[in-house]
């Protein structure tokens, strides 16, 4: 793990991004915005699973009429996604989002943009400029060729100096491509040229495992250089999923810790109880839990007791039952029949001691 590089920090609704702040986990909105109570009810899930910054598209004026009762439904920090009209962003900023994704450069003459960092300046409301692959400038494609990591390097420092011009620099920069090698490469050339705050993900990464895979990869060599201070999992996938594998990613890293970490053995041949149904029950239990636990379930006697020592509490199988170690010591043998059935009630039992 590379040290975090070392950036200004902006704060969204009283979160801190970058400046050193741990990495913050982001989610978006698959609702209609101008659906107040369907929007409102995800936001709720959202904040459950662990979102600490919730972002929502506002493509039309009636999405950015509904944002001032979402807001006032919602207690994370809210960012309002504009394109194309500065109207919109201006109507967001006056029903209490905690920041903008834009782009200043496709809202309109200057005039418009001014208006814009007028407005999110006097209520001191980030700015995250936004760029993705997919949608880079025509000019640049042009001189470029294609959407280079290089091309949409020059497209997020053109957005860049529109608002340094202005005076504004409460800024956070995305740069993100559906492919792992691009966006790393973007990331990597942007870093040595500002000293604003990343927010990242691998875009249209795809459905929950292939597009957890890809988002793992991306994220994890982007975390693992320091180059991210916000992150968001883009699946196509309900919302809650994209924030259950941003926070396994960064628990993975050992850069954040929200609940239970579940180790658990693959199996081989070596193992003689039934083991995934069992693995699978258990991290059932486990992963609602909110305090930080180390539970193992593993297979055999050649890694099991090893890893279920280690562990706050683990179960290691062998013929016919398994072996409970709690805090490194056995507790107590279990048969094969009850071995889910106790080992969870004893993960419960400790994740309830206070003084454990």
């Amino acid at each position: 793990m590379f040290p975090r590089r070392r950036t200004r920090p902006v704060v969204v609704g009283g979160v801190a991004v970058g400046g050193g702040a741990p990495v913050v986990v982001q989610a978006m909105t698959k609702t209609d915005t101008r659906d107040v109570r369907a929007t409102a009810a995800e936001i709720r899930r959202l904040e459950k699973a662990g979102a600490e910054i919730v972002r929502l598209a506002v493509p039309d004026r009636a999405a950015a009429s509904a944002l001032r009762e979402i807001r006032r439904r919602s207690r994370v920090p809210l960012i309002a996604d504009i394109h194309f009209d500065h109207r919109l962003a201006l109507a967001a900023i006056d029903a209490g989002v905690d920041g903008l994704r834009l782009n200043p450069g496709n809202i309109g003459s200057k005039e418009k943009v001014a208006e814009v960092v007028r407005a999110a300046a006097a209520g001191r409301i980030p700015i995250r400029i936004g760029v993705n692959s997919g949608s880079l400038e025509k000019d640049i494609l042009a001189r470029a060729g294609h959407a280079s990591a290089a091309a949409m390097v020059e497209s997020a420092l053109r957005h860049v100096r529109i608002l340094e011009d202005l005076g504004f620099r409460l800024i956070k920069i995305s740069l993100k491509a559906s492919d792992v090698p691009r966006t790393l490469e973007a990331y990597r050339l942007l870093a040595r040229q500002v000293d604003y705050p990343f927010h990242a993900g691998i875009t249209e990464a795809g459905r929950l495992l292939a597009g957890s895979v890809k988002s793992a990869a991306g994220l994890g060599l982007l975390l693992g250089e320091g180059l991210a201070d916000t992150i968001r999992v883009s699946l196509t996938a309900p919302p809650e999923k994209e924030v259950f594998v941003a926070w396994q990613i960064l628990q993975a890293l050992g850069l954040r810790t929200r609940g239970a970490t579940f180790i658990s053995c693959p199996t081989c041949g070596r193992c003689e109880v039934d083991l995934m149904p069992v693995a699978a029950r258990v991290e059932k239990a486990v992963l609602g839990l909110r305090i930080p636990l180390t539970v193992a379930v593993m297979g055999c006697t050649v890694n099991g007791p090893g890893e279920a020592k280690e562990a706050d509490i683990g179960l290691a199988c062998g013929r016919g039952g398994g072996v409970i170690f709690k805090g490194g010591k056995v507790l107590r043998k279990v048969p094969a029949a009850r071995m889910a059935d106790e080992f969870i009630a004893e993960v419960l039992k400790l994740a309830s001691d206070p003084g454990r």
